[in-house]
C-alpha cells in the first residue's frame, strides 16, 4: 500500500499531564457513541491509542471532537477511508486535496440520486398501471418482480 496521509496517523497521543483528559466511558458518553465505537475507531486509524499511564487511558477532551467529526462525515456519506485522509489533511494538508475527496463524494451522492430518481419513475409507472389493470388481470408489479429484468417502464 502506498504511503498516504491516511497512513501517517499517529498510533500513539502525545499526552501532557495538564491537559484535561477522560476514560473511554466517558468519552463515549460525551460523543455520544459506544465504547466499541471508539474502539473500532482505534483499530481503523482514525483516533489514536493515548499512553496507559497508571493502567488507565486518559483521551484528551479534543477527540469529542474528533469523533463529531467523524460521525458528521458518514452521515454525509464519507468512508471511513475518507474520513482518516480528511482527517490527516485538516492537519495542514492542501484544500484541492479535500476538495478532490468531497468533490469524489458529491458525484457519487448525484448517481446514487439519478439510480433513484429512475427507480422512483419505474415505481411510479408500474403503480399507475396497477391501478389502472383490471382485477381479474394480473398485477403489473408482481408481473415486473417475476421478470428477468425491471425495463425502464413510465
Amino acid at each position: 500500500m502506498p504511503k498516504t496521509a491516511a497512513s501517517r496517523v499517529p498510533a500513539q497521543i502525545p499526552f501532557r499531564s495538564d491537559a484535561a483528559a477522560v476514560t473511554i466511558g466517558r468519552l463515549a458518553r460525551a460523543a455520544e457513541v459506544g465504547v466499541e465505537t471508539i474502539r473500532y475507531y482505534q483499530r481503523r486509524r482514525l483516533l489514536a491509542v493515548p499512553n496507559g499511564g497508571a493502567g488507565v487511558r486518559r483521551y484528551p477532551i479534543a477527540t469529542i471532537d474528533r469523533i463529531r467529526f467523524i460521525k458528521r462525515s458518514q452521515e454525509l456519506g464519507f468512508s471511513l477511508e475518507e474520513i482518516r485522509e480528511l482527517l490527516c489533511l485538516e492537519q495542514g494538508g492542501s484544500r484541492a486535496a479535500i476538495r478532490k475527496i468531497a468533490g469524489a463524494r458529491l458525484i457519487s451522492i448525484r448517481e446514487k440520486l439519478a439510480t433513484l430518481q429512475q427507480m422512483e419513475k419505474v415505481l411510479s409507472g408500474l403503480l399507475c398501471k396497477c391501478e389502472n389493470t383490471a382485477t381479474a388481470e394480473p398485477c403489473p408489479i408482481i408481473g415486473a418482480l417475476s421478470a428477468d429484468r425491471l425495463a425502464a417502464r413510465s
